[in-house]
């Protein structure tokens, strides 16, 4: 199994989400971003950056954060992040329709990229399914994994040797579960995580 570190400012959403016991299984390190070291990282195969995490603290600790990459780590990076944490990329914010699927006549407009990627051996496009804030823009070739229609790539993969691996991704499951709404976060961290574990990246 690999080891996954995932960082942790203190909102009470990631400490319910990482502390359920089905997920923590997963998780080998729970580190306190605001004293993240380069030490902190040194046995980790993954980082997991979650969603709403301070922008600040992000800022402070981005040298960190990429040079594990660099080094041969995978970042995943979820939710929004409109700093410049992820390398080879820019994210374009979107209005976001909370309900959209109160209404029959309205569409996620989510498809599957590489339907054959091992992750949807684990999660269905439904299980990734809520709502996007907006979506990514890479600079040079990734592997999208799902995107929007009309817009662009909110799940991809970059492996450029420059940067390390990067599984980027604009969803924000653990901010969702960890405030116990929305549904469909539950069922995508049920099988992303056991992939991230033990699947092909």
């Amino acid at each position: 199994m690999r080891k996954i570190g995932v960082l942790y400012a203190g909102a009470f959403f990631h400490f319910r989400a990482f502390s359920e016991g089905k997920f923590a299984q997963f998780i080998h390190q729970i580190i306190y971003l605001p004293e993240l070291t380069p030490q902190d990282l040194k046995d980790l195969d993954i980082l997991w950056v979650p969603s709403q995490l301070p922008l600040n603290l992000l800022d402070r600790h981005q040298a960190t954060i990429r040079a594990f990459a660099a080094s041969g780590g995978i970042v995943v990076a979820m939710g929004p992040q409109p700093n410049d944490l992820i390398p080879n990329t820019a994210w374009i914010d979107r209005e976001t329709n909370f309900w959209w699927w109160l209404d029959s006549s309205q569409s996620s407009g989510l498809k599957l990229d590489t339907p054959d990627y091992p992750l949807f051996d684990y999660i269905t496009l439904a299980d990734a399914t809520w709502h996007q804030h907006g979506f990514f823009k890479p600079l040079n070739q990734v592997t999208s994994l799902i995107s929007k229609e009309n817009e662009g790539t909110i799940f991809y993969l970059d492996k450029t040797p420059e940067f390390g691996t990067w599984l980027v991704t604009c969803l924000d499951p653990e901010y969702h579960f960890g405030s116990y709404f929305m549904p469909a976060t539950e069922k995508f961290l049920e099988g992303f995580l056991p992939w991230l574990a033990y699947g092909e990246i």
